[in-house]
């Protein structure tokens, strides 16, 4: 070994060489798993290996050709391309005379584009190549649906706490490994908790935190892991798993946790407008007019947010998460908004009333247009006893609720109803579809949701809702 041939990486040299040597993954290699039934089978198909960096889907795949004898051929999407594909098959076709099997490994599989991915499908169909596709990304959004049929997924799962750990242990004795090399168990420990359950980053910085101090001290691998940055593809599943558990939280009025997955993404180098966006859109969905207040105040967030950049308007993203945590909660426009919408969709186009159309000229003032119509500033009684939609027509798309804002106008609702003839509603527009219990907390608002009803009107229900 000398300056010109420097060895290889930790990670590289502590690969394991056999199954029985594979850490983790104990739900694909353990007893009467899917994996080890596949390879005491021998008649192993194209596989999917979808899982988070540094779990071992290389080190399988390597291993899967080795217990079935068969030939290895390693690609990169991210370098590789269709050339390469032609010339994996051309050398499968050679060995296939020779009677022996090749397994195409192709890491980084959703990185191919669909006429790439396309251009494997006949050979994986004939059984010429055995796929075995490595992701970080779910295949169900990046892989093809035509080679994601002729191929198994299995999902790969993070390292757990005492697997890295007991990693790390066998690198400081395995002659491959650092043997030479003692470390602190408490800095084992940090460093088994930093990789969060990737291995090969938890055995490169112990390479390092081995050159700064021996034996290895919690602060050398401070030093040596750098920043902690929390994980978070950009345009991948964790990202959207992320906005969808703060939208969640801040549902849920659970304020530490909607502080925390916020927290996630800003570290993470989410966009900060498209997580000003979301919380603009909590606070008109969830939100709502329980606190009209709510929908102000986000906004303001995502001007400060563009107006300070990060991380100083970052401060205004969180005053908006907090205040929509605690705020009350009301989905009543949603889904008000949503009935609206099926309505239209869904339905007849009503005709507009002819005393509600414009009637701008003498032609249609002629025929009827605008004739009859009550303006309420002159008329309120008038106002309120001429139709607003055609005769005989009746929406039930508006329900307040009793949160917040919302509670203080119900009773101004009712009265518009009355007012408009619609106090009664007919049976196909009563549902109920909730009855509260008598256990914790719903003992004690079932006495509002009792007076709720009686102030809707459907204190007495009819046999048909």
């Amino acid at each position: 070994m000398t300056l010109f041939d420097p060895p290889a990486p930790l990670a590289e040299r502590l690969r394991p060489r056999t199954v029985a040597e594979v850490v983790g993954q104990t739900h694909l290699l353990g007893p009467g798993k899917p994996l080890t039934r596949l390879l005491a089978s021998g008649r192993l198909g194209s596989l999917i290996l979808w899982g988070p960096p540094g779990v071992g889907k290389t080190t399988l795949a390597r291993l899967i050709a080795g217990e079935v004898g068969a030939h290895f051929i390693a690609l990169s999407a991210v370098s590789a391309g269709v050339k390469d594909v032609r010339e994996a098959v051309a050398e499968a076709e050679r060995l296939r005379g020779r009677g022996q099997r090749t397994i195409l490994f192709l890491d980084e599989i959703h990185r191919f584009n669909k006429a790439q991915q396309d251009a494997l499908l006949p050979h994986v169909e004939s059984g010429l190549l055995t796929l075995v596709g490595a992701t970080t990304e779910n295949p169900s959004f990046e892989v093809n649906p035509a080679l994601r049929s002729r191929a198994r997924t299995l999902v790969l799962e993070p390292l757990s706490h005492e697997d890295v750990r007991g990693l790390l242990e066998r690198a400081l004795s395995d002659p491959r490994g650092l043997p030479e090399v003692t470390a602190q168990p408490e800095a084992l420990d940090l460093l088994a908790r930093l990789a969060e359950g990737d291995a090969r980053r938890a055995l490169s910085t112990l390479e390092v935190a081995a050159t700064l101090a021996d034996p290895v001290t919690p602060e050398a691998v401070t030093e040596a892991f750098g920043r902690h940055l929390p994980a978070m593809d950009k345009n991948g599943e964790d990202f959207y798993n992320l906005i969808s558990a703060l939208h969640k939280s801040v549902r849920g009025s659970h304020v530490d946790a909607s502080l925390y997955w916020l927290a996630r993404m800003i570290e993470g180098g989410a966009d900060t407008m498209y997580v000003a966006r979301r919380i603009v859109r909590m606070a008109a969905e969830d939100i709502g007019l329980a606190d009209p207040q709510a929908l102000r105040l986000a906004v303001a967030a995502r001007d400060t947010a563009e107006f300070l950049g990060s991380p100083e308007g970052d401060l205004a993203l969180a005053q908006a998460v907090v205040y929509l945590a605690l705020a009350p909660k009301s989905n009543s426009v949603y889904v008000a908004w949503k009935n609206a919408l099926n309505a239209v969709r869904e339905g007849e186009n009503l005709p507009i009333p002819l005393h509600l159309r414009n009637a701008p000229t003498v032609l249609m003032r002629g025929q009827g247009y605008g004739k009859g119509y009550a303006y309420y500033f002159d008329d309120p009684e008038g106002s309120f006893a001429q139709n607003y939609l055609p005769d005989g027509t009746r929406l039930n798309l508006y329900e307040p609720t009793g949160e917040g804002w919302e509670a203080r106008v119900a009773e101004r609702w009712r009265k518009l109803r009355e007012a408009h003839g619609e106090a009664e509603e007919t049976p196909e527009a009563r549902l109920n579809l909730y009855e509260p219990t008598g256990e914790g907390w719903e003992a004690r608002v079932a006495e509002r949701w009792r007076k709720l009803r009686e102030a809707h009107g459907e204190a007495e229900e009819t046999p048909e809702a």
